[in-house]
């Protein structure tokens, strides 16, 4: 099994609809049930892409890496790539999915939102907040319905900048004491390397050496940042993709530690516990198939 690979997990790449390769595609509810008479939406699935839902009417749940949430009327959906959620239940949904690759959204506070692997999954907007997001979906989704329609009107600067004005309505603001840029510079380039590193580099000191930093300097970019310090980042990371291992496939709890770069299973066991409260393997019995 390779890194990220779950057996028991439907694993979706990008690919847009023949004439749609702009990096974003807008879908609906509607759709999704009519590309999917199956019903292969309520099993577990693992997309490589974003996916941003915007729920105009009707009820509905959604699962997202063990977390339920009900679905209604201003609620917002945001899949990021590498989580492992399902369409619990939205055959009564209206509104538009937004699908758009990673690193699509230009470089700003927008990209920045959309790069937050900690994210929660669902919330719902106010009134105000609510009827600007729609405004914005609505005015990317005619500009990509024309951009289908004639490839002489489509830009994907444009497509772009209208996707990164909806992920700022839907997205709380920014703190209002954002970190300095160089902290944030610092975080970015953490962030990728516990991302591409995490299942064989469990210390800081690793990341540290391979960045140029001591453990000081990440550790103050990343609570700057992030809001937690860079140990309690990494070992978040881990602790998700150990959740993964143990609620989607039927790996034992040693191969699950190897998997995870832990030398033992008693190793892994004991971080489990430590981070979660739980055994792995209690954990899994109240877990499995989520």
């Amino acid at each position: 099994m390779e890194n990220g690979q779950l057996p028991g997990v439907r694993q979706l790449r990008y690919s847009p609809a023949p004439g749609a390769g702009f990096g974003v595609e807008v879908l609906s509810f509607e759709g999704l049930r009519r590309m999917d008479p199956g019903r292969r939406r309520v099993r577990p699935q693992r997309p490589d892409f974003h996916v941003l839902a915007l729920v105009r009417s009707g009820t509905g749940r959604h699962t997202a890496d063990f977390v339920d949430q009900d679905l209604r009327e201003r609620g917002v959906v945001w899949i990021r790539p590498g989580v492992v959620h399902r369409w619990t239940d939205v055959d009564d949904l209206d509104g538009p999915l937004i699908l758009f690759e990673q690193g699509f959204v230009p470089a700003g506070p927008a990209a920045r939102a959309a790069a937050d692997a900690f994210a929660p999954a669902g919330r719902r907007l106010d009134e105000r907040a609510w009827e600007l997001s729609v405004r914005a979906a609505d005015h990317l989704a005619q500009e990509h319905a024309a951009a289908v329609a004639d490839p002489r009107l489509a830009s994907p600067a444009v497509l772009a900048h209208l996707l990164a004005a909806l992920v700022l309505r839907v997205h709380p603001a920014e703190p209002p004491a954002p970190a300095a840029p160089a902290d944030q510079t610092v975080f970015r380039r953490y962030r990728a390397a516990v991302e591409e590193h995490f299942t064989r580099w469990h210390h800081v000191g690793d990341y540290a050496r391979a960045l140029g930093h001591g453990p000081r300097t990440l550790t103050r970019a990343t609570r700057a940042t992030a809001g937690v310090g860079a140990k309690r980042f990494l070992d978040q990371r881990i602790l998700l993709e150990a959740k993964r291992l143990l609620a989607h496939t039927d790996l034992p709890v040693a191969r699950c530690a190897e998997r995870l770069g832990f030398d033992d299973a008693a190793n892994f066991t004991t971080f489990f516990q430590r981070q979660e409260g739980l055994s792995p393997g209690r954990w899994r019995t109240a877990h499995s198939g989520r």
